[in-house]
């Protein structure tokens, strides 16, 4: 087909099907024209064929086609979608054959350069005859013409260059196209002129799921001699991008799935069969499976008339002697979820959890790289062995679980990257195991400030019970004998299909019982504190548990299809949070529950008494000046009411932390 004969044919096919869209592209001032490939292929199919064998030829002669329209002034780009499903290639297979052929890829964008501009074409001037010569920039290296018609070699002069903005993505596979332990393969794509415009670049952020149709070039390697290699590069230059939502918005149902959710949904024991399908193969642990059921289906978000939004996902943190299968529950909540990474804290940096910024070889400058955290927005994020990680590697963790958003300043990148992910965590304690004596709070070896962003904090305490112990080995032994044995309730893929469903069309409100019922805990609890004035009140419960309890009631409501949160839900919601804070956050001196033990790791019998060996030394500096003896500070506590062993710890912290020092044996002195 000549190539005019192309031109005519794309201005007929514009003219019958894309009129209009052009006409309102040139009104609104667009740079592109979005054509499909589907209605090019009823229109003539010769030529649809034509157009992915040799997608550069077609593309230039349907955009010279626009441009001889009359109301046509600047320059408007052809670009094709909905490309057949022949023509789709996963990363890793493409081929030789592939190269200048159309085709589609699918995958996650792990790097984004700057947009940086780029020269396209190049016009020279012959200093000799005053001739003009036009030079197409297509390399990476700029080119200079090489001879003049009128014999002059090299010394050219530059009278202008065409300049297009460009950007280069690395695109990577998904995970979940990947079998076994494969590496996922990367490509790089060009993305120029329109496709790097503002509203464009907010779908191309990385972690971001996107379709890519374009033609894929060799991209020759120059070696450290600096002669070409034989082996060539391979790098994408796209036409048209589609971004793909994969979260739980892209899984598909049925109307036979969304007719079996319904009755499941209608069984008054919904929940109960749901936890049940939580690690079938676990033995044991309803509680930790209650919650992370609810985990999964998540509270609902909520943005304010201020611009200030609450998050709606739980996170969970489970702290456990080994072998009580905290990772096999995390390997099913990363299997089971719509979307969901699984990591490993020794092999995880904090760059890798959050975002890194790397250097780009081809665009010379800086680029974004999403981490672990990034790519698992609107999921869920398993992260086993948390205690094995650095302070510096969880610090990165505070601001994507509490604002759900990670900010980068780094090089010359000021960048915000969405991050609202749930987090299920997993750490053993201090000592590798539980101290059958110690507290538990004291146990857990993670920083005061991120646990405190935990909603629930499991510990999973292996203890021998001989009827328990039987109960656990026959059912692991039974599963070992016969993996059918196991009594699955729902099967993963149904849990998936549900939890998409309830989070597309279920966004439920409190009811007035349910604010009632969850007031009078929150009210009741916080004012169960000793009655005294000179005692300093435990802090049962803060206010973010307060909206701890909302998540998890209307986690509860979801999974019943409710729109209302009734008073069962905040029941159940308060039961959990209860269960949690009697064996992690009581006071052993007091016997009541207190947040601080948690939160800040000390609780606040022991912050009165500190106040109470800071006021005696007070009162007593007055009496014998700077020096005052250990004795009459001994005494004086005695008086009021406090035991020498808990003085002796307070002294012994304040020493610690630098408030007091010892000028000499038996006498003490404040800084």
């Amino acid at each position: 087909m000549e190539s005019s004969e192309q031109i005519e044919k794309f201005q007929g096919f514009v003219e019958s099907t894309y009129s209009k869209d052009l006409a309102e592209a040139v009104e609104k001032g667009h740079r592109c024209l979005n054509l499909d490939f589907q209605e090019l292929m009823r229109y003539d199919v010769e030529l649809a064929e034509a157009l992915l064998n040799s997608p550069e030829d077609l593309i230039q002669a349907a955009e010279i086609a626009i441009s001889q329209f009359d109301f046509v002034k600047s320059n408007i780009r052809a670009r094709f979608k909905n490309l057949p499903e022949s023509q789709y290639v996963a990363v890793r297979d493409i081929r030789s054959k592939h190269l200048s052929k159309f085709i589609s890829i699918e995958g996650i964008v792990r790097q984004a350069s700057d947009v940086r501009p780029q020269v396209v074409t190049a016009k020279f001037e012959c200093p000799s005859c005053g001739n003009t010569i036009s030079v197409l920039q297509l390399d990476s290296r700029f080119k200079e013409p090489f001879r003049c018609s009128c014999g002059r070699k090299g010394k050219f002069k530059l009278l202008s260059k065409d300049l297009v903005d460009a950007q280069r993505l690395v695109v990577e596979e998904a995970p979940e196209n990947l079998e076994g332990g494969e590496q996922p393969k990367r490509l790089s794509v060009f993305l120029k002129e329109d496709l790097v415009e503002p509203k464009m670049e907010k779908k191309t952020t990385p972690g971001s799921k996107i379709l890519v149709m374009g033609v894929v070039k060799e991209v020759p390697i120059i070696l450290s001699t600096g002669a070409q290699s034989t082996r060539y590069d391979l790098a994408m230059d796209a036409n048209f991008i589609e971004p793909i939502h994969e979260d739980f918005s892209e899984v598909n149902l049925s109307p036979e799935d969304i007719v079996r959710i319904k009755e499941m949904a209608a069984d008054p024991k919904v929940i109960e069969n749901l936890v049940g399908a939580i690690a079938p193969s676990i033995y044991g642990h309803e509680k930790v499976k209650e919650a992370i059921t609810l985990l999964l289906f998540g509270g609902v978000k909520k943005t304010r008339p201020d611009r200030t939004s609450v998050r709606g996902d739980i996170h969970i943190l489970l702290v456990g002697d080994p072998g009580a299968a905290k990772s096999s529950m995390l390997t099913f909540v990363a299997k089971a979820a719509p979307k969901a990474r699984y990591i490993a804290g020794r092999s995880a940096s904090g760059a890798g959890i959050t975002a890194s910024v790397v250097k780009d070889e081809f665009m010379r400058g800086w680029a974004l790289e999403a981490g672990a955290m990034v790519l698992a927005n609107k999921g869920i994020l398993c992260l086993d062995e948390m205690d094995k990680m650095s302070d510096e590697d969880t610090s990165a963790l505070h601001e994507a679980m509490a604002q759900q958003q990670i900010s980068i300043s780094k090089a010359n990148i000021q960048a915000t990257l969405r991050a609202e992910t749930t987090v299920l965590a997993a750490a053993n304690p201090k000592l590798g195991r539980f101290d059958p004596f110690a507290p538990i709070a004291s146990q857990i070896s993670l920083p005061p400030a991120l646990i405190n962003r935990f909603d629930l904090i499991f510990p999973i305490r292996d203890l021998p019970n001989k009827e328990v112990d039987e109960r656990i080995a026959q059912h692991v032994l039974n599963i070992h004998q016969d993996a059918t044995t196991m009594n699955i309730t729902v099967d993963t893929q149904t849990l998936r299909k549900y939890i998409a469903y309830t989070k597309q069309h279920i966004n439920p409100r409190l009811s007035d019982g349910a604010i009632d019922e969850i007031k009078s805990f929150y009210v009741a609890l916080r004012n169960s504190g000793s009655s005294s004035e000179r005692d300093i009140k435990p802090i049962p419960i803060s206010a973010r548990q307060l909206e701890s309890l909302v998540r998890m009631a209307e986690a509860a409501a979801r999974i019943r299809l409710s729109d209302s949160v009734t008073r069962a839900d905040a029941k159940r919601a308060v039961e959990l949070l209860k269960h949690c804070l009697l064996q992690v956050g009581v006071d052993p001196e007091t016997g009541q529950i207190d947040i601080d033990r948690i939160s800040t790791g000390m609780s606040s019998s022991q912050r009165g008494k500190i106040i109470s060996v800071r006021e005696i030394i007070n009162d007593l500096e007055s009496k014998y000046g700077k020096t005052i003896p250990i004795e009459d500070v001994m005494s004086e506590a005695a008086e009021r009411g406090l035991t020498a062993d808990k003085i002796e710890e307070a002294i012994e912290k304040l020493k610690r932390s630098g408030d007091l020092y010892e000028p000499k044996k038996g006498f003490l002195a404040k800084i």
